[in-house]
C-alpha cells in the first residue's frame, strides 16, 4: 500500500510572458516504509514539490494522496487538521514556538488538537532524540542540533503516514547533521516510519531506497538504490 500517491502534479506561477512552471505534471508513489531522497540544483522544483505533498500549498493541477486521501478534496480546515495528523514535517530552520519548552513544541499537534498527552509516547521520544536533560529547556537555550532533534521529536508524536524532511541539516553542522539523520534513518528502518527527504547533500541521499531527481519541474530520474 501506497503512502504517497503523486498525480500529474503541476503547479504554474504567473500567466503570460513571466509565467514559469514550477512543477510539470510530476508523478510518483512511495510505499509505506520506504525512505525516498529527493534530489536536484537550486530552483529545479523540490521545494515547490514539498510544499505541496505537504500540504501547504494548492497545485494549477494534479493530486496528492495520502493514505487513500485526495487532500486537495478538503477545504483549509479540513486540510490543516489532516496535515497535522498525518504529515510530520521537518523543516530546516526548525520553526518552533519560543515559548514552549522542548517537551511543549514535541507534543504542539496533540495540543493543536486538544487531545490528551501521551505521556509514555512522549517519553519515547524525548528518550530517542536524546533530550532527556533538556526536557524543560526553551529553544533559545538549546543548539542548533538540539533544536532540530525537538522538531524530528514532533513529527514523530502523531505517528504520521509519513515524515516530510526539507534541507533537515542545512543550518547545521557535520556533526549535529549527522545526528540528524541517524535520527531519521532510525526511525525509517527500526519503527518503519515511511520517510521522504529533501536534500542537496549527495552522501546523504545514498542511504535512501530511492532518489528521485528533479531538474526543471520534472523528474529527471528515478533510481531504486536497495530493495
Amino acid at each position: 500500500m501506497a503512502a504517497l500517491e503523486v498525480k500529474e502534479l503541476t503547479k504554474i506561477y504567473g500567466s503570460g510572458e513571466s509565467q514559469v512552471v514550477a512543477l510539470d505534471h510530476v508523478s510518483f508513489q512511495v510505499k509505506k516504509g520506504e525512505f525516498v531522497a529527493i534530489v536536484g540544483a537550486s530552483g529545479s522544483g523540490k521545494s515547490t514539490l514539498m510544499n505541496l505533498v505537504g500540504g501547504i500549498d494548492r497545485p494549477t493541477s494534479g493530486s496528492v494522496i495520502i493514505e487513500e486521501k485526495d487532500i486537495f478534496s478538503m477545504n483549509e480546515s479540513e486540510l490543516a487538521i489532516f496535515r497535522r495528523r498525518n504529515i510530520g514535517i521537518v523543516y530546516q530552520f526548525y520553526n518552533l514556538i519560543p515559548n514552549l519548552n522542548v517537551e511543549e513544541n514535541i507534543m504542539l499537534p496533540c495540543l493543536l488538537d486538544h487531545r490528551k498527552p501521551d505521556h509514555e509516547k512522549l517519553e519515547r521520544i524525548v528518550e530517542m532524540t536524546g533530550l532527556s536533560h533538556r526536557r524543560k529547556h526553551l529553544p533559545g537555550e538549546l543548539s542548533g542540533g538540539q533544536q532540530q532533534r525537538v522538531s524530528v521529536g514532533r513529527a514523530l508524536i502523531n505517528d504520521p503516514a509519513f515524515i516530510l524532511a526539507d534541507e533537515p541539516t542545512g543550518n547545521l553542522d557535520s556533526k549535529a547533521g549527522r545526528e540528524i539523520i541517524d535520527l531519521l534513518t532510525a526511525a525509517n528502518r527500526k519503527a518503519k516510519q515511511t520517510l521522504i527527504l529533501i536534500t542537496h547533500d549527495e552522501n546523504i541521499a545514498l542511504q535512501a531506497d530511492r532518489i528521485l531527481t528533479i531538474s526543471d519541474g520534472r523528474i529527471l530520474r528515478d533510481e531504486v538504490m536497495r530493495v
